[in-house]
């Protein structure tokens, strides 16, 4: 971060918007100050386009003043009853800059809800309701203190230290509003800061608040977290807190090692989180992806079973999880549309590669891969390859180059297109016409036949061998054309 003067902080809000904000501010006799998280990152030096304005007095009177002064450049947005509004300019280059106006005020709360009571209140009233030190840094805007900063809690220096710390005592900040739970952890993983110990211990003591937020605003953290550069951070305070337990319960009762007869069983939640980090070393990398490493595993504790010849045993773990997915994603209030079939699709298949890539590498193997996973391919791949957390270096340098053939022959079915090779030029309406049936079992039977044969390269995909194929199978079942 970089430590600015008043002086300089004024040199960086040199700009047009906030001058005529500052001028609007003097103009109606009221106090006028850009707060939060616009403030913190000029000192950690991260761009941002969304400003957060508080005014001692009524924020959507100067709104309403900016608006009506930028005329057709700007929209305004009005919400009377949170006290706020909004004001959407496009600036010169044509980028889209968001003001949110609110008036000063002060909270309080019942404990069967995070709505605060809210009041008219000073600016160390806001300043004292926000969550942390660091988002609680004020910049006065109003034109005979224009760049002055206002920072009771010491924010800067916490930002310094590299701190996550709330305002006021943590136990009433989390009881009082408990999403801040999550985004403290949230900030914490974005920033790579430490949570400051009280504050922590404060998420512990307040874990069982997260009961009364919604999956909506659960999940909207959560993806944050993920989609952090190292989401393994957040992960871990999550669990370490005790908030992963309410939030993924399948993904936090992987923290447990058991041992029979000398022979133990790998953590798996910490593989887990490796698998995750190793997803995200790629370019690739997306949200829905990240999700599918953080599940893949989740079926491990219900299929673990011991074996006296084989020790501990994962049978079906991934045919398991999949079916964990869709209950997931409902509890979450995550999307159940494509997103969620993606990240079913590579948890169920997250073990194929990984088994093709231990034994020799067939042509056949590759081909029903390919077929199953279709698009998503690639996708999968990356998946299973961060899943060779392997100690063992000559068995994870075999596996390494197992699915680099793999890849090379995936490749190879790419370019001759696969969706043409993979499905038999013959389909169901055709045998059903050929042999005068309606849909039934006789039908899938002779339809799976020919995709068989196809995918097994016994034949090419052409009519005429698919066609003989096809009717020696029909004289096998006892059907006649």
């Amino acid at each position: 971060m970089k430590l600015y003067s008043d002086k300089e902080l004024a040199q960086i809000l040199d700009q047009e918007i906030f001058h005529q904000i500052s001028a609007i501010a003097d103009k109606l006799g009221v106090e006028c100050y850009v707060v939060g998280g616009y403030v913190r990152d000029i000192f950690l030096e991260r761009p941002s386009n969304d400003i957060d304005v508080v005014v001692v007095g009524s924020g959507i009177a100067v709104a309403q003043a900016l608006k009506k002064e930028l005329g057709r450049k700007a929209y305004l947005s009005v919400f009377k009853n949170f006290g706020t509004a909004q004001v959407k300019i496009r600036d010169k280059k044509h980028e889209e800059i968001e003001v949110e106006f609110v008036g000063a005020r002060k909270e309080s709360y019942s404990h069967d809800s995070r709505k605060p009571v809210v009041e008219d209140g000073t600016l160390e009233d806001d300043q004292c309701r926000r969550d942390f030190t660091i988002n609680a840094l004020a910049i006065c805007l109003n034109h005979d203190r224009f760049g002055e900063l206002v920072d009771p809690f010491d924010g800067i220096y916490d930002m310094e230290d590299g701190l996550i710390r709330t305002p006021l005592d943590p136990d009433i900040t989390f009881s009082d509003d408990p999403l801040r739970m999550l985004r403290c952890v949230r900030f914490a993983t974005q920033l790579r800061f430490d949570i400051e110990q009280e504050t922590k211990e404060a998420l512990r003591r307040n874990a069982q608040r997260l009961k009364i937020i919604s999956g909506e605003r659960i999940a909207e953290e959560l993806n944050k977290i993920l989609l952090a550069a190292h989401p393994s951070i957040g992960l871990l305070e999550l669990h370490d807190s005790g908030l992963l337990q309410l939030i993924l319960p399948e993904l936090s009762a992987l923290d447990i090692v058991e041992t029979r007869n000398g022979r133990a069983h790998k953590n798996n939640f910490y593989h887990t989180l490796e698998v995750l980090e190793n997803v995200c070393k790629t370019d690739q990398s997306q949200l829905w992806l990240r999700w599918a490493a953080l599940l893949h595993d989740i079926g491990k504790t219900k299929s673990k079973r011991w074996d006296g010849q084989q020790g501990w045993t994962f049978h079906n773990h991934n045919f398991i999880g999949a079916k964990m997915v869709p209950e997931i994603f409902r509890r979450l209030k995550l999307p159940l549309d494509a997103k969620m079939k993606y990240v079913q699709k590579l948890v169920d298949l997250h073990m194929r590669p990984i088994v093709i890539a231990d034994k020799e590498v067939t042509d056949s193997a590759v081909r029903r891969l390919m077929n199953d996973a279709g698009d998503d391919i690639d996708d999968l791949m990356l998946l299973c390859e961060a899943d060779i957390t392997s100690k063992n270096e000559v068995r994870k340098k075999r596996f390494l180059e197992n699915f680099r053939i793999v890849r090379e022959k995936l490749t190879d079915l790419k370019e001759k297109d696969y969706k043409r090779l993979l499905q038999p030029v013959i389909d169901g309406n055709e045998i059903m016409e050929i042999f005068h049936l309606q849909p039934s079992p006789a039908v899938g039977r002779l339809k799976q036949y020919l995709k068989d044969a196809v995918l097994d390269n016994q034949v090419p995909n052409e009519r005429e061998p698919l066609m003989e194929l096809l009717m020696a199978k029909a004289k096998e079942l006892g059907l006649q054309s």
